[in-house]
């Protein structure tokens, strides 16, 4: 019988990033040239589109500042131009500095109620462009001066190969405005108490702790924005996002998935302790394939959101709080090693495991339940 033949091993299709029409770049390089504040907003499309580099590029050519929406978090880490994140998780400086933006250029990201604070961090006066691989896309959220369907990275580079100048405002001086200007350099009262902590301040003293060479994965819930406010991370793949549809309960797995894919960074899941109790099966899926992971569990002892949100209606709460869970002994019970955290002394306890990194730790932050996130209570004002 005749051997059978060799399997033919799929080949993907070479991909060919859509380029801008030569009308939309000479557009977008009229309204640059005539900006004296510009601000690009890269969303989740700069990141897939790899477009990074060029759009650091771009801002170097028109003097401009940096930012991200939440999904594109990390794209510019590292620059001194960087901003953070637009929108409700923008710090003071950051809103400040994109709000006085006479030209917002934003790349892959479109330009939702979170991203621009509802509209307020978009000044009445200033140009909108929105590029986009999605024509749909395009002033779905907003108007815009100008919609073009092209690649992110494909466009930054026909803007740069076209010698496009800009006359923005960088400077020594707002350097240094960036420089000092996280949430990490706000100033804030401390809201712990009575063996809980201010959720703030566990954030800053895990980001003290932690390498720079990480995975942040969060889910969802009120605790969500401290992680993306208060964690840096290496570049847009250290930053893990579940929110679809603001499901709860996604984080722990997609968590896993991220600590498989790049094992040469610390994986760090930031979960609420309501997601958590929804996720209890991959506490054993963690402890089975021993992965290096650090678990930090967020635990209010309620959903938080809803409690922030229907208790200054009036409405009664109790549905959505429930008794404090021992997140520490059902994870050992699981076989992962657990750590209980009522202070910032007690978070010293993670520093032997770091050096070891024999399997996963999860920590059972017990943080206020009393204290409400800013991005939360400007959300549901």
């Amino acid at each position: 019988a005749p051997a059978p033949a060799p399997a033919l091993e799929p080949s993907a299709p070479t991909l060919h990033a859509p380029a801008p029409s030569a009308a939309a770049v000479a557009e977008m390089a009229e309204l640059i040239t005539a900006s004296r504040r510009p601000v690009i907003i890269a969303g989740r499309g700069a990141v897939l589109s790899r477009a990074g580099e060029a759009l650091e590029a771009l801002g170097d050519a028109i003097d401009d500042v940096l930012a991200t929406s939440a999904m594109g978090h990390g794209l510019f880490a590292g620059s001194p131009w960087a901003v953070g994140i637009s929108g409700g998780f923008a710090s003071p400086a950051a809103a400040r500095l994109i709000a006085a933006s006479d030209l917002v250029l934003a790349f892959g990201a479109s330009l939702t109620r979170w991203t621009t604070r509802d509209g307020a961090l978009i000044s009445p006066g200033a140009k909108v462009v929105q590029v986009d691989v999605a024509p749909e896309a395009l002033g779905a959220h907003r108007p815009v001066d100008a919609a073009v369907v092209a690649d992110a990275a494909a466009t930054a580079r026909a803007l740069l190969d076209a010698s496009v100048r800009g006359a923005g405002g960088r400077d020594d001086a707002l350097a240094a405005e960036i420089a000092a200007g996280s949430w990490r350099d706000e100033a804030y009262e401390d809201a712990g108490a009575d063996g809980r902590m201010d959720p703030r301040t566990l954030s800053i003293a895990l980001d003290a702790l932690l390498p720079a060479e990480r995975t942040v994965a969060v889910d969802s819930g009120h605790f969500m924005g401290f992680p993306p406010m208060y964690l840096r991370v290496p570049d847009s793949a250290g930053f893990v996002f579940a929110q679809a549809f603001q499901s709860i309960g996604l984080g722990l797995a997609g968590s896993i998935g991220a600590a498989i894919a790049r094992p040469d960074r610390l994986p760090v899941a930031c979960l609420g302790d309501g997601g958590a109790l929804m996720a209890l099966p991959e506490l054993e899926t963690l402890a089975r394939l021993r992965l290096p992971m650090l678990v930090v569990i967020y635990n209010d002892a309620a959903y938080g959101a809803e409690v922030h949100h229907f208790r200054p209606q009036g409405h009664p709460v109790e549905l959505v709080q429930f008794p404090d869970t021992d997140f520490a002994a059902l994870a050992e019970a699981a076989g992962a090693r657990g750590l209980t955290v009522r202070g910032e002394e007690d978070l010293a306890a993670i520093e032997p495991w770091l050096a070891e990194r024999d399997g996963p730790l999860v920590v059972d932050a017990k943080i206020t339940p009393d204290f409400c996130a800013e991005w939360l209570e400007e959300a549901f004002r």
